[in-house]
């Protein structure tokens, strides 16, 4: 591999880390005054899309590499909230973002991203299906644990997500999310004898 492109990888690694400074905006709207960034969400969507495409039979490494995908475009466009692109071609813009961020990687590296941006537009495969449904689910779990910290107002994205969601181990995710808590994972951790 000629050394031009292991400069145009490690350009692209360093845009990457731009993600972990982008706030995701939507959360603006119902309050919250520091919400979590582009990386953080992806990191936890990834999580879902490997274990719903799991639980759902499909190839979870394609599944989970397309959510570790998808937002890269946003180190370039910020994240802009629903009611944003009501009045933007996000959709173009994140076609153009994406398409120069990966040009000088080698052909190998960007044929396997390529067509991964668009999975919110793509039902073609159960692949893209579980990918935007775990996107879904972390907005939900992200959407919970505001709700416990006092922000109501973060129903609202719990209300948008149910109908959208196809999977079975989805729904059934976003059943649970509704009624456990936040804290749930470390309630009764404390009292483990060493």
């Amino acid at each position: 591999m000629a050394d031009e492109k292991i400069a145009d990888i490690v350009k692209y690694l360093f845009e990457a880390g731009q993600l972990k400074r982008v706030k995701r905006s939507g959360w603006w709207i119902a309050g919250i005054d520091n919400p979590e960034s582009v990386a953080e969400h992806s990191f936890r969507a990834a999580v879902a899309a490997y274990i719903i495409a799991k639980m759902e039979g499909i190839d979870a490494d394609k599944t989970a590499m397309t959510i570790l995908f998808h937002d890269l475009p946003e180190a370039r466009l910020n994240d802009l909230h629903k009611i944003g692109q009501r009045y933007i071609d996000f959709k173009e813009a994140e076609e153009k973002a994406f398409n120069e961020q990966v040009a000088g990687l080698p052909d190998f590296i960007r044929k396997d991203i390529s067509g991964r941006i668009h999975y919110i537009h793509d039902d073609s495969t159960p692949e893209m299906i579980a990918a935007k449904d775990a996107d879904l689910i972390e907005c939900a779990l992200q959407a919970r644990e505001y709700m416990d910290s006092g922000h109501k107002d973060a129903q609202d994205w719990i209300n948008n997500i149910r109908p959208l969601l196809k999977t079975k181990t989805a729904k059934k995710m976003l059943a649970e999310i509704e009624k456990a808590s936040s804290g749930s994972w470390w309630h009764g951790l404390k009292n483990i004898k060493r």
